[in-house]
């Protein structure tokens, strides 16, 4: 097995998209985003008679405090078999990498089921240890949209129908944008809900520079809600293969009794089955199912539109130097009970503002999913 930078980005797509591992933060375009992603990008391949049989799209990230380097695969890497000989040499290749450039881990997050016992079993036997602490969030909520679409209305809960028939009856329309301009008009909205929900974005050209890489083989699209002319909410999707991802999701705080986030979803998940798609896939929602934890009210609002619910195997690190490792683990802990900290207070303060807790747990559900990519 022989491992290769690849640079032809429909072989690697052609591989990544037909793979049940597959998943968009592992396509060819993703790692053009790397200057906003934190660093360089590297696409290993592990090939046999010229085919690839694995793929390992890696960014070469800055640890915080550390200000080290680190290999990161987000959502891969892209193998049929662990216990075949590609993921051992795509790992292997990353550790020449990770010397040259003084790096001190490679992270890795499957996009497999949680507990695969083939994956635990090869991570292992290469000298990965398991993290708590995941960097993508590892549960979404997805929908299978194969079947038509009066029985994936007829799968919703009773507001979530009500509420994309009166988006319409209440005179919202919402139109596929991909020009320049509808990028700025995106942005603006998605600043507006950034800065009313507490959470970070991007500079604006991460977003322009999405749709255009996936706008090229038709796997990304803009759809801006409008009522009487004036944009007030949108939504960026992205196709991997038989997947629509929702991305990123932007609301005014005007008009948002006219439910436009529910026919957003609606028509995204109508312009995925356009496209052959079989499954939509909400993204992250909380990964214990629990009122008290961050992330639940995204589960609360995605729920609504049927589906269920996934959980991906736990991160997995394979260290290179110990002590700058252990350093690393103390750092992230501390971050992580501090964000903690900090989502408790602010129900608090929703709830002393006088928000029912429910109505505290699910404000900013329907319109952005804050984990950003």
């Amino acid at each position: 097995m022989q491992v290769e930078v690849i640079t032809n980005r429909e072989q690697w797509n052609s591989f990544v998209e037909a793979q049940p591992t597959g998943n968009v933060t592992q396509t060819y375009e993703w790692g053009e985003l790397r200057d906003s992603l934190g660093g360089d990008a590297l696409r290993l391949g592990a090939l046999e008679s010229g085919e690839l049989h694995g793929a390992m799209l890696v960014i070469v990230g800055q640890a915080p405090l550390l200000h080290r380097p680190y290999l990161y695969v987000p959502r891969g890497p892209v193998v049929a078999d662990p216990a075949g000989p590609a993921l051992a040499a795509l790992c292997a290749a990353a550790g020449r990498e990770a010397k040259k450039r003084g790096a001190f881990m490679l992270k890795v997050e499957p996009n497999v089921p949680d507990g695969d016992p083939a994956w635990l079993d090869a991570l292992h036997a290469l000298g990965f240890r398991k993290n708590r602490f995941a960097t993508h969030p590892r549960r979404s909520w997805v929908l299978d949209i194969r079947p038509d679409e009066e029985e994936l209305l007829a799968g919703m809960k009773e507001k979530w129908r009500y509420n994309i028939r009166l988006a319409g009856r209440k005179k919202v329309q919402v139109r596929e944008a991909m020009q320049p301009a509808d990028v700025d008009t995106f942005y603006r909205l998605y600043e507006e809900t950034a800065k009313r929900d507490g959470f970070f974005i991007h500079p604006k050209e991460h977003y322009a520079t999405i749709l255009r890489l996936y706008g090229e083989r038709d796997a990304a699209v803009l759809l801006l809600a409008e009522y009487e002319g004036t944009p007030i909410a949108g939504l960026i999707a992205v196709r991997c293969g038989p997947v629509t991802t929702y991305m990123f999701g932007a609301s005014s705080n005007n008009e948002r009794n006219r439910m436009p986030n529910h026919l957003l979803q609606w028509t995204a998940i109508r312009w995925a089955k356009a496209r052959g798609c079989t499954l939509y896939d909400f993204r992250a929602i909380a990964e214990v199912l629990d009122p008290k934890e961050d992330l639940y009210s995204l589960y609360t609002y995605k729920q609504g539109f049927g589906g269920y619910s996934t959980l991906s195997l736990e991160t997995h690190d394979l260290p290179y130097n110990a002590p700058l490792y252990w350093a690393y683990q103390r750092i992230l802990a501390v971050k992580r009970a501090r964000d903690q900290r900090r989502h408790e207070r602010e129900l608090r303060q929703r709830e002393a503002a006088g928000h029912s807790a429910k109505e505290a747990k699910t404000a900013v559900a329907a319109t952005t999913d804050r984990t950003g990519a």
